[in-house]
């Protein structure tokens, strides 16, 4: 019997701001792991700063996979995350070392662990329709149609993410049923994986928040933003991120750089808040008491089937 290249693996989930990339590092070297990022905006290159991947003497500890390795104008997907994911986690196994993943991107997790639903092929027309509202009525007006009739997925995805929003109706209308009614039926078995979690104290989180935003706009992120302007990819969905769009639009002279850190601090906090609904909704997670410990992360770890 084949077995799953992600039988075993640990996962260390959380908030953004949380501290998980070098409790990882940590659990990796007491463990023998290897690190598979699990953050849709840490896969890009260029984009250290604004998406906070882990700075190089972090990465120079252990090995580290699927950070800052795609190109502009790239877009990376789910789907496409989870084929490299469980590829990336095959040849760590066959070099005998353990399969970790660190990172605040539930979905690429899910689709690591369990698969996607591939959906209806896409509808220009139902698209540009979808579009035009969220242009005359803002996008708040889509996200509510969602909730109507699909209120698992409006409660995951927010408002402003406007092109899975738009995805979701799409397979609604193509298909009669909810996104969420689809993913339930289409997983596939998960593997017997660890999942462990960081939740810090709501205040400390804020703060983690506000201090590393500001280290972000200190330390590169308007440098990224202007190479972003000089390689013309304002459009490009991830300078649409958190962070980027913010200095973006400081960088147009729209607003203050005190203003623009203030969105990206207030944008991160309400993103936090959804991964923490996204990974307590997740029964296996075991939560570390705070401030986490290595030792703790160990012992669970061990004192599994692993």
């Amino acid at each position: 019997m084949t077995v799953d290249p992600l039988e075993g693996a640990v996962i260390l989930c959380g908030p953004t701001a949380s501290g998980k990339s070098v409790l990882a590092v940590e659990l990796a070297e007491r463990l023998g792991g290897e690190i598979l990022g699990a953050d849709s905006q840490q896969v890009y290159r260029g984009l250290a700063v604004g998406t906070a991947q882990p700075p190089a003497a972090l990465q120079a500890r252990v090995p580290h996979h699927l950070v800052g390795f795609l190109d502009p104008p790239e877009r990376m997907t789910a789907a496409a995350y989870a084929t490299l994911a469980r590829r990336t986690a095959a040849e760590v196994r066959a070099r005998g070392h353990r399969v970790m993943f660190c990172g605040g991107t539930g979905l690429y997790l899910k689709a690591a662990l369990t698969g996607l639903f591939a959906g209806p092929p896409a509808d220009p027309e139902l698209r540009a329709r979808l579009e035009a509202i969220a242009k005359r009525e803002g996008r708040e007006a889509l996200h509510v149609r969602l909730a109507q009739v699909d209120p698992a997925t409006a409660a995951r995805l927010s408002p402003r993410d406007v092109v899975r929003v738009i995805r979701a109706l799409e397979v609604f209308e193509g298909t009669g049923q909810p996104l969420s009614t689809h993913l339930k039926a289409q997983r596939r078995s998960s593997p017997a994986v660890v999942w462990l979690g960081l939740s810090p104290p709501r205040e400390e989180l804020r703060r983690a928040v506000e201090g590393r935003t500001r280290r972000l706009y200190e330390e590169g992120l308007l440098d990224e933003a202007r190479d972003l302007v000089r390689q013309q990819l304002e459009a490009w969905a991830p300078a649409r991120s958190l962070g980027y769009r913010d200095a973006l639009a400081h960088l147009r002279g729209e607003i203050s750089l005190e203003e623009a850190i203030a969105r990206t601090v207030r944008d991160t906090r309400r993103y936090a808040k959804r991964q923490l609904t996204w990974f307590r909704a997740e029964p296996a997670v075991h939560w570390l008491q705070w401030p986490p410990h290595v030792d703790e992360a160990v012992a669970h770890v061990d004192g599994g089937a692993f």
